[in-house]
């Protein structure tokens, strides 16, 4: 018998006999949990509607507010977009014009020139 493993419920007392030992008052072994976390996108930040909501403001509001705030934004930046082009497109019509006027309008031409792009640069 001493060859045997002992299993690990069953404990050798000090008078040297066997006896099953309570489960309770064993030591339990768990094996290591393996979190699984998923990454996705952040939620929204609802600040404003807590605030909202805090003040007194109805739900109605509130949820124009969580629909409407993301339009609002996506509809400025495409707003600004927009504008951005258009100085672009108008910075090299003028670059274009002047160019134009340099090569073609001779002495005349680069006198106008030259006072287009002193007048730029004071402004």
């Amino acid at each position: 018998m001493d060859s045997l493993p002992v299993p690990a419920s069953v404990v050798r007392l000090p008078d040297g006999t066997y006896a099953y030992a309570d489960q309770a008052s064993l030591p339990v072994q768990q094996a290591p949990q393996q979190i699984v976390q998923h990454i996705h996108q952040a939620p929204p930040d609802r600040t404003v509607q807590r605030i909202a909501l805090g003040s007194g403001v109805g739900a109605g509001a509130v949820a124009a507010g969580v629909y409407f705030g993301p339009l609002l934004v996506g509809v400025l930046t495409a707003i600004a977009a927009n504008l951005a082009m258009l100085a672009f497109l108008a910075a090299v019509s003028a670059w274009g014009v002047v160019t134009v006027v340099k090569s073609i309008g001779g002495t005349e031409g680069k006198a106008a020139s030259k006072s287009l792009s002193r007048s730029r640069r004071r402004s």
